[in-house]
């Protein structure tokens, strides 16, 4: 089990992506109550610079780093982990966070396929990729939190580039999981975040106040850091509207698609809505 408050501990580093707002800024916070020194990676500067004067109010300005990135290109994730290592030497936390949601269709422009894809898969695999050589070979103990979707799980109708991204953040972070606990003299393990509804700039549309069955971003960290002291790989969050053995349930009938041999996403078929309100209902 990964001793999380070897890691989470003053000196220690934590970079995170999407870290000006939500819940990458929530994790932020968190990291620099601790004393730990934090880098954190986004778009719009004004955004930006807000969220690192708050931090340095927290930890002290010399050890907050804020650096302006598009995690889509790869080159700019090289370029980040420069300043990081040249700023504190190390990273012992890396949270590949940013997201952004843009709805989609099969068939709507391509270049919102390519943002999502761009931002949330390209920006978890080749941040872990940037990141991660360097993680393993200081050779202390360290986490790998990439940020996935219940709707990479689920899969529900209405956002079909969305899913595909989520999805493929699952994929990728339980095979580096496999990878890193095979590989010889590793102290890094990998974790995926699913949050649940949560008040953020992605989900709160024209809303200015936080819906009752949403969680607050400092929430959702809480619930986090919980889960990785217990060692969990998928850290499942629920909120105030849907607890735990609901998305279980969901996420079963979904599986449940392929061995049953149902319609692909047959929760959303008319033919098999009674079954599913059973499936839901039943108690084990």
């Amino acid at each position: 089990m990964t001793d999380i408050q070897a890691i989470f501990r003053k000196s220690n580093v934590a970079v995170i992506t999407g870290g000006a707002s939500g819940i990458g800024f929530a994790a932020a916070k968190y990291f620099a109550s601790l004393g730990m020194s934090v880098a954190i990676a986004d778009l719009g500067g004004d955004r930006l610079a807000q969220a690192a004067a708050e931090l340095k109010t927290i930890t002290g300005e010399e050890h907050v780093l804020a650096v302006e990135t598009d995690v889509a290109s790869r080159q700019a994730l090289e370029a980040l982990e420069r300043t990081v290592l040249q700023r504190f030497g190390r990273v012992h936390v890396l949270m590949n966070n940013a997201g952004i949601g843009p709805e989609t269709s099969i068939f709507s422009d391509q270049s919102g396929w390519d943002a999502i894809l761009g931002v949330n898969l390209l920006g978890v695999i080749n941040g872990t990729r940037v990141f991660g050589p360097g993680m393993i070979a200081h050779g202390e103990a360290g986490v790998i939190i990439n940020t996935g979707s219940k709707q990479g799980i689920t899969t529900p109708p209405g956002n079909p580039a969305y899913n595909v991204s989520k999805a493929g953040v699952k994929v990728f972070t339980e095979a580096l999981q496999h990878e890193l606990r095979n590989t010889e003299g590793a102290k890094i393990s990998a974790h995926l975040l699913i949050p649940g509804f949560v008040f953020t700039g992605l989900t709160k549309g024209e809303r200015t106040e936080k819906p009752a069955g949403a969680w607050t971003p400092e929430q959702t960290v809480d619930f986090m850091v919980e889960s990785l002291k217990r060692g969990d790989f998928y850290i499942l969050c629920p909120d105030n509207d849907v607890a735990r053995p609901v998305d279980e349930r969901r996420m079963l009938w979904a599986a449940g698609d392929i061995v049953e041999n149902r319609p692909p996403l047959s929760r959303w078929h008319p033919d098999y809505a009674d079954q599913f309100k059973a499936f839901l209902e039943k108690k084990d």
